[in-house]
């Protein structure tokens, strides 16, 4: 081969090894980046239909929660004689049932979801909580309404399991994880939004972790999907028709600002609900200043800083006793976290794990020093637990009024609160929720004087003289002041 057909292919050999390192190296960069980068089709739409598919599934099983409280005597205000007035007008007022006492049933709306086909529903806790009737509707079509029972409720985390008996298997929600949500996620909230039946809103998690005390005690989703009042305690679900949150509160003065429970801490609740029907907080056994400590005060205890909780007196026998504690130790730190006053050390020990340890730290006589408390059950939860609601069976009036009567006793008068009287009178024990006796403002404790004028000293003496499809007069006697009520029986 001569010397120039030896350049010539010489030159050939290295731009095909040029081009044959080019393009492995290329390749390489390009593999890298696909196994980094993650895989989507950008530009791809949603189905067009998601949300309506998603309004399909979820919307059968949530529900309308109404929760009713009804007048008690111990919750009501007795009024104040009026300085001046002629008493012979008070008289009349009360007579004829025009005392300002007088109110009917406190009525709220809300939501819930079906997590289970026998009829378990959770729902948060600020819905049903203080209710004494508790009703549920299964949808906006179906009238029926269905009592439900509360099988567990925690105020701290906002939730609550209630349970219906609609004799038949239920549809119910799928629960997701919420730790695999993230921020721009799509997501659907569902509910019935101030009163108008089910509704569906739709946006993304703008925020993941969102932490506010005052709230809750597990950081919130939060989606700028609408939740407006009455959609507490319905489902926010992602793609997938997967619950990942609890809808739960929104921003005061805003738009586009919601918050969920996410549903990975709520499962963890659920589980405690159903079997203890609360959720035990710890106990320390203390008191606590519950204001900032000023300059001053600081400096004559020898504090550095007054950021901190002050611990003013320690109950005997409690764990704080047991660990060291004093009166005026300054709590600084709690489980490694920061105590930036005794609002925020109270839930620091609330949201403890009963029967764990845990580390605290607190200045004494200006000098740094640090114990191991065991918490205890709070006393208000085992006092929960063990309760049982008392229920006074008396005679059910006729008529379909909607209201029970018993006779007066040493124990009904001191359950609800009521004066030792002249005569036994009958005591009202039951106000059905929305019906006749509670439209009229018949309230449970209410002593019956008398009936369509006739004055009755027992239970058999009041259903003896209600007259039906007629209105009927009842006199009681409540929190010292004579009412007279008007209930229409009508009987089915």
């Amino acid at each position: 081969m001569n010397s120039k057909k030896r350049i010539l292919f010489a030159a050939f050999a290295l731009i095909i090894a040029t081009a044959v390192i080019t393009f492995t190296f290329t390749s390489r960069i390009k593999s890298a980046d696909a196994e980094s980068a993650p895989k989507m089709n950008l530009g791809s739409p949603l189905p067009e239909n998601l949300f309506v598919e998603l309004a399909k599934l979820i919307n059968p099983t949530v529900v309308n929660i109404s929760s009713s409280r009804l007048p008690h005597p111990q919750q009501r205000q007795r009024r104040a004689p009026n300085p001046g007035q002629d008493p012979f007008f008070d008289m009349f007022q009360d007579f004829f049932g025009q005392a300002p006492q007088q109110r009917g049933p406190e009525q709220s709306l809300g939501t819930g979801f079906i997590i289970r086909a026998d009829g378990l529903i959770l729902t948060n806790n600020h819905v049903v909580e203080g209710a004494d009737v508790i009703k549920v509707q299964l949808s906006e079509k179906d009238h029926s309404l269905f009592t439900a029972e509360v099988v567990g409720r925690d105020q701290r985390s906002d939730l609550a399991l209630i349970k219906i008996d609609a004799k038949r298997a239920l549809p119910f929600a799928r629960l997701g994880n919420s730790r695999d949500m993230q921020v721009g996620d799509w997501v659907a909230a569902f509910g019935n939004p101030l009163g108008l039946g089910h509704t569906t809103s739709k946006g993304i998690i703008s925020a993941i972790g969102r932490e506010i005390d005052d709230l809750n005690r597990f950081p919130f989703l939060q989606t700028d999907a609408s939740i407006n009042p009455g959609n507490s305690g319905g489902p926010l679900v992602n793609t997938k028709a997967e619950v990942i949150g609890v809808n739960s509160a929104i921003a005061a003065n805003s738009q586009g600002i919601g918050f969920a429970i996410p549903i990975d801490e709520a499962k963890t609740i659920i589980a405690l609900l159903e079997k203890d029907g609360v959720v035990r907080r710890g106990y320390l056994g203390v008191n606590m200043y519950p204001y900032p400590i000023n300059p001053q005060a600081a400096q004559e205890m020898g504090l550095t800083r007054l950021n901190g909780a002050l611990i003013v007196s320690v109950m005997d026998g409690s764990p704080a006793q047991k660990a060291g504690l004093r009166e005026y130790d300054f709590v600084t730190k709690f489980n490694g976290k920061e105590v930036d006053n005794s609002e925020a050390f109270r839930r620091l020990i609330a949201d403890a794990d009963v029967g764990k340890s845990f580390a605290i730290e607190f200045i004494r006589e200006g000098k740094t020093r640090k114990a191991q408390v065991t918490m205890q059950e709070n006393p208000e939860d085992r006092k929960q637990v063990q309760a049982k609601k008392k229920v006074y069976r008396g005679q059910k009036a006729p008529f379909n009024l909607g209201f029970s009567v018993t006779n007066y006793s040493a124990e009904i008068a001191h359950e609800f609160g009521l004066p030792q009287l002249k005569k036994n009178y009958p005591v009202v024990v039951e106000v059905e929720f929305d019906s006749q006796a509670a439209k009229g403002h018949l309230a449970v404790g209410d002593v019956i004087l008398d009936v369509n004028r006739v004055e009755v000293t027992n239970d058999t003496d009041v259903l003896r003289n209600l007259k039906k499809d007629q209105i009927n007069s009842v006199r009681v006697l409540r929190n010292g002041y004579a009412v007279l009520l008007y209930l229409s029986a009508q009987e089915k």
